[in-house]
């Protein structure tokens, strides 16, 4: 078995497909092997399938049940990030640092984590899909001395109406968060997504409304929601000031 992507494994561009295996009932863990080029992972998510591993491991693909997942219209905002987001200092973009965000969301150190399921071949391939214009990022600067510095960020793909999110990073307080408010809002305002992918359940997200449904809702979801998978390609470009 092969240690990550099989170099052996045809590369596929991202129009073409690869059809995965039907999860079986008892199990999250799909299938092991491909690669990461574009019509892989393209392919895995219009199915509900992504990938998770760790260095040293075998390319492996997931498809949890249940899905945790947030309704943007469920979001929930308390009272005390609201008045933090009312001060915030930072200011938001989207799409002009993605290499920079990855990388960040790679090296960030988290609690009961030894490594990072984003390894170079993960950062490589990721950045093939942001370059088709799949794959987006979104960058929490704070202006200090004249200069932006990169304080938070998170990163995922745009199929459609639905927004599989990836990964993110803090490195000043509320960071993070403030930046997934402004994601979402872009996301419902001007793409009128109906479903944000969380993957697995954590805390964190479980505070802003996120909630798990059984895998075939996630997966009815998923073929609805991907039909235009091609409208929204390309970057954001967009700069939001959260300062008063």
């Amino acid at each position: 078995m092969e240690l990550g992507p099989d170099p052996d494994f045809p590369y596929l561009n991202w129009d073409e497909w690869f059809t995965f295996p039907k999860p079986k009932p008892r199990s999250s863990l799909v299938v092991s092997g491909g690669n990461l080029s574009p019509g892989m992972l393209l392919s895995a998510y219009r199915q509900g399938c992504f990938p998770w591993y760790s260095e040293g491991e075998p390319l492996l693909w997931w498809n949890p049940n249940p899905r945790f997942v947030l309704f943007p219209t469920k979001l929930h905002i308390g009272d005390t990030l609201r008045k933090t987001l009312k001060k915030s200092p930072y200011v938001v973009t989207f799409d002009t640092a993605y290499e920079q965000v990855i990388r960040s969301c790679a090296g960030t150190k988290r609690p009961g984590q030894d490594g990072t399921w984003i390894t170079e071949d993960v950062v490589q391939g990721y950045l093939e899909l942001h370059r088709l214009g799949f794959s987006h990022s979104t960058e929490v600067w704070v202006e200090e001395k004249d200069q932006r510095q990169l304080v938070g960020g998170l990163f995922g793909e745009l199929l459609g109406q639905l927004y599989f999110g990836e990964s993110m990073f803090s490195h000043r307080s509320n960071a993070s968060k403030v930046g997934f408010i402004q994601t979402v809002d872009l996301l419902t305002s001007r793409f009128a997504v109906q479903l944000i992918d969380c993957q697995v359940y954590t805390d964190y997200l479980s505070s802003f409304g996120a909630e798990e449904i059984p895998r075939p809702v996630f997966l009815e979801s998923v073929s609805t929601l991907t039909e235009a998978w091609t409208e929204n390609r390309g970057p954001w470009t967009l700069t939001i000031s959260e300062k008063n």
